[in-house]
């Protein structure tokens, strides 16, 4: 009776101590830190009871009570120590996993030798039985506050530990009490308090599983309902910036610092584009778990809407080891998520603002963003620390945007052309449109400056419906005066997962009455190669309605031969980065003939760019290459420019001739060669 009562207490105080554990752990810092108080005392209790559940043995129950307590002491001491070194261990606390797992094996030791004697008494295996059972207590101990990914692994791990170590302690007790070295009596008033004490911490457990309780000594209380993020079960903004504001308080008065990680995730929005918000949700909640476990225990962790989170790491030491922290967060978040049947991968930018680097704490946040905004710029999948020029470029940026969004309603943008030239004939087979942006200030504004700041912003989608009409509107004009030209445009991954994109290249084709033949869409590989449901079907409905699909930047990505074989495009366009060498490169000349080679056996043509000179129009067209671009034939001009280019328009040539063939050699020769056959092509 006392050996199973002994189990069922033990394993109730060790599961409520890892459970009020984890609860008290998201709570403000003085309840958290009276929780965990109240956690190890309770691991304590369930270590410490089994000693107590049968007498002292020899000389020591001839002592009497005075050097029972004697001994009691130092051993619930022991055993909270204990409890404090595997509460190190699973949280990596400052204390170090190789000292704190050599401080457990030691209280561990110490308290089985005091609270079970009879462990020693089973023959020649003793000292490896009581080898076995200090791991297994040191191994479940460990478990009962270690954090995992999923809530409910971590819980049934936490019950799971519970039940080994008041398994390992029940069976020392049996074996002790068998032994007839040890006396009768039974404590059933320890018992009896320790019941107690059980149902006490099931009370406290409860309320520190309340979501909007517990914060009320350090959150305002019309922000209490606001505290937690119901998906993540993070705490939100509001939350967070009252702990930072007291957090930047002690680091005033300590001199010490603090760093605010900002971090947003890198390519979540096409998990919600092809797999539905529900799918997103999950990863949303995997993510949470990921953060909460990689925080220390005076680190917070919250939500600030979408698939952006901060963290706020006090006593910073160095930005070597926010650097390392950063790192490691980095190459948590990005490992695969598991949701249902599939694996979904996105990594993380991390911005890192320090206080108190010459600023206030409320303005941590807005640091930490704009260092996250850098690390995108850099590529993403990285941090970025907080510089004082970071300012100026955000404040640029936000200039830039401002200006974009009223180009965009007051078509302040300008569609530039440059021209496709058949490799052997001479002919014009297309134009590729180019957005220009000529701005009132900064003059003429490139693609690279502004197409990623629309993409950031969600300005893209209305950027590219605008070069989809004004391309449409183009090809109609030019056709009203007898130049018959296949326009061709490029089309985002944004763009790509848009329900709606085929819907409105029809509309528009339709509205200019343009046959789709006469539009290409050039898709870069990276975005073709997007083996998701919203992409498959844009492709499919895309080749359904006619237009001409061709594959950019053609070898810089990661080409699935299966899938190139399966979609619907009519055309690949090799990279200029392997056109630039392939006169002097041997192996970017391989990569060349190798993707003529590939394309014509899928019935693919092969388009080169960024040809600029004779020399590697001579070799592209000896490979077998159908079509070439670059400055060897003209640069990017206006529509009116190339209308008269091409038809030879000599009254007005002399108006652009010198600004846009200044650098091509051969000009005059392609030119002519080009004049000559346009009329061909015009219907």
């Amino acid at each position: 009776m006392l050996i199973a009562a002994c189990f069922v207490v033990t394993a109730c105080l060790l599961w409520l101590a890892g459970e009020v554990s984890v609860a008290a752990s998201m709570r403000p810092r003085r309840v958290a830190r009276a929780g965990v108080g109240a956690a190890l005392l309770l691991a304590a209790g369930g270590l410490w009871w089994p000693a107590h559940a049968l007498p002292m043995e020899g000389t020591l129950a001839a002592a009497g009570g005075a050097w029972n307590l004697v001994v009691w002491l130092p051993g619930l001491a022991l055993a909270a120590l204990g409890a404090a070194a595997a509460r190190a261990i699973a949280r990596q606390h400052w204390l170090g996993t190789v000292g704190a797992a050599a401080a457990l094996l030691a209280v561990a030791y110490s308290l089985l030798m005091l609270a079970l004697p009879g462990l020693f008494r089973l023959g020649g295996n003793g000292l490896f039985s009581v080898g076995l059972a200090v791991l297994a207590l040191a191994v479940a101990m460990v478990g009962l506050f270690i954090r995992l990914e999923s809530p409910a692994a971590a819980r049934v791990l936490r019950a799971t530990a519970a039940l080994v170590a008041a398994g390992v302690l029940a069976l020392g007790s049996a074996i002790a009490a068998s032994s007839p070295a040890v006396g009768s009596g039974t404590p059933f008033a320890v018992l009896a308090v320790l019941a107690a004490l059980a149902g006490v911490a099931g009370v406290l457990l409860a309320v520190l599983r309340q979501p909007d309780q517990g914060q009320a000594p350090e959150l305002p209380v019309r922000q209490s309902r606001l505290a937690i993020d119901g998906l993540t079960g993070l705490p939100t903004r509001l939350f967070f910036e009252e702990r930072l504001a007291q957090a930047a308080k002690r680091c005033d008065a300590k001199r010490s610092k603090l760093a605010v990680l900002f971090v947003d995730l890198d390519g979540f929005k096409p998990v919600n584009d092809s797999f539905g918000h529900s799918c997103g949700d999950r990863v949303l909640e995997q993510v949470g778990a990921r953060l909460k476990a990689f925080g220390r225990g005076g680190d917070v962790v919250a939500r600030v809407g979408g698939d952006e989170f901060l963290l706020l790491l006090p006593g910073v030491s160095s930005t070597e080891v926010l650097a390392q922290a950063a790192q490691g967060l980095i190459e948590s978040l990005s490992r695969p998520y598991k949701v249902e049947d599939r694996e979904i991968g996105i990594s993380c930018s991390v911005g890192i603002a320090v206080y108190p680097d010459g600023c206030d704490a409320a303005k941590l946040i807005a640091r930490a963003d704009v260092a996250m905004y850098a690390a995108k710029r850099a590529g993403g999948t990285r941090h970025a620390f907080y510089t004082a020029a970071m300012d100026s470029d955000a404040q640029q940026n936000f200039d830039m945007m401002r200006d974009l969004r009223q180009a965009l309603a007051n078509n302040e943008l300008e569609l530039f052309f440059q021209p496709k030239i058949d490799a052997r004939s001479g002919k014009v087979t297309a134009a590729e449109a180019l957005v220009r942006w000529q701005h009132p200030s900064r003059g003429m504004v490139m693609p690279g400056q502004f197409i990623p700041l629309a993409e950031r912003s969600g300005l893209i989608g209305p950027l590219g419906n605008w070069v989809i009409e004004a391309a449409c509107k183009q090809a109609r004009a030019w056709r009203d005066k007898g130049l018959r030209m296949r326009v061709a445009i490029n089309v985002s991954a944004y763009q790509m997962r848009q329900e709606d994109l085929v819907d409105r290249i029809a509309d528009a084709l339709k509205r200019h009455r343009i046959r789709p033949s006469l539009l290409t869409l050039e898709i870069t590989e990276t975005a073709a190669m997007e083996d998701t449901r919203a992409t498959q079907e844009t492709f499919r409905r895309l080749g359904e309605l006619g237009v001409h699909l061709s594959i950019d930047d053609f070898g810089t990505g990661y080409s699935s031969l299966a899938y190139l074989r399966k979609l619907p495009a009519e055309e690949l366009k090799i990279d200029r980065v392997f056109v630039q060498d392939v006169e002097h490169s041997a192996d970017a000349r391989a990569v060349v003939d190798a993707v003529l080679k590939l394309a014509h056996a899928l019935g693919l043509k092969v388009v080169a760019e960024g040809v600029e000179n004779p020399r590697q129009q001579q070799i592209l067209v000896e490979l077998g290459c159908d079509e070439l671009q670059g400055f060897l034939f003209a640069k990017p001009m206006t529509a009116r420019a190339l209308l008269l280019w091409a038809i030879g328009d000599r009254t007005e040539s002399a108006v652009f001739r010198n600004s846009l063939f200044g650098e091509t050699r051969d000009g005059s020769r392609i030119a002519a060669r080009t004049v000559a056959s346009i009329a061909s092509r015009a219907a």
